[in-house]
């Protein structure tokens, strides 16, 4: 969720949640494109008028980058120029404020439901990943990641023979288009691989040098 209204995030963090939601909310333009560009979100609630970066623009951007995660705009315009502008860059819904929060989550649900079946569960010996949950567990045990975390570890688990180069990384998780550089992909690989050894699969995320990296040991 990219939201400039801190009670606005709140509110629907909350709101949504209760709906069984996992939601991630920030607040500029500029933050809400890293994130969304990752592609590992199921969807993004995206308001127009955002510091940094408008709704408008940051829709562009990802659709331009070729991330066709649902995106549902929220905005104070209601008139239907800006509801037609906003269908045009992409959006797969256009929500008025202040709007009835039974009415968003129907028109998230609906967004959500045309994006089509979620993406089949991965199992790679004793890893097991679900997409449609973004939950991860090696031989039972329950991994804890971020969205960015599980992203990385998808890309390398739907590949498993593959060497993945940092470049291929960064398209598949950062969306490439330079929202990323290289050096990320490192420092994400560091932060998964840590929470991995924690339950016992050190050696998953393995080095190639000079390559890249694979799924190893699954």
């Amino acid at each position: 969720m990219v939201d400039d209204e801190p009670g606005v995030r709140d509110a629907l963090r909350r709101g949504l949640a209760a709906e069984g939601m996992d939601v991630h909310a920030v607040g500029d333009g500029h933050a809400g494109l890293r994130e969304a560009a990752t592609g590992a979100y199921d969807a993004v609630v995206l308001d127009i008028l955002l510091p940094g970066l408008s709704g408008y623009r940051v829709l562009e951007a990802l659709r331009a980058e070729g991330v066709a995660t649902p995106v549902l705009l929220l905005s104070a315009k209601d008139g239907e120029v800006d509801q037609a502008d906003g269908l045009d860059l992409g959006a797969d819904g256009y929500v008025v404020k202040p709007f009835s929060f039974v009415v968003l989550v129907a028109q998230l649900r609906a967004v959500l439901r045309r994006a089509g079946p979620p993406a089949p569960r991965i199992v790679r010996g004793g890893l097991r990943l679900d997409p449609a949950t973004r939950s991860a567990t090696w031989e039972g045990r329950e991994v804890e990641l971020s969205a960015r975390e599980f992203a990385v570890l998808h890309a390398l688990a739907v590949r498993p023979d593959a060497v993945l180069t940092k470049d291929d990384l960064l398209t598949a998780v950062w969306g490439g288009g330079g929202s990323a550089s290289r050096n990320v992909v490192e420092v994400y690989v560091g932060y998964l691989r840590r929470k991995l050894a924690a339950v016992g699969a050190a050696d998953l995320v393995r080095t190639e040098r000079g390559r890249g990296y694979r799924l190893g040991g699954a």
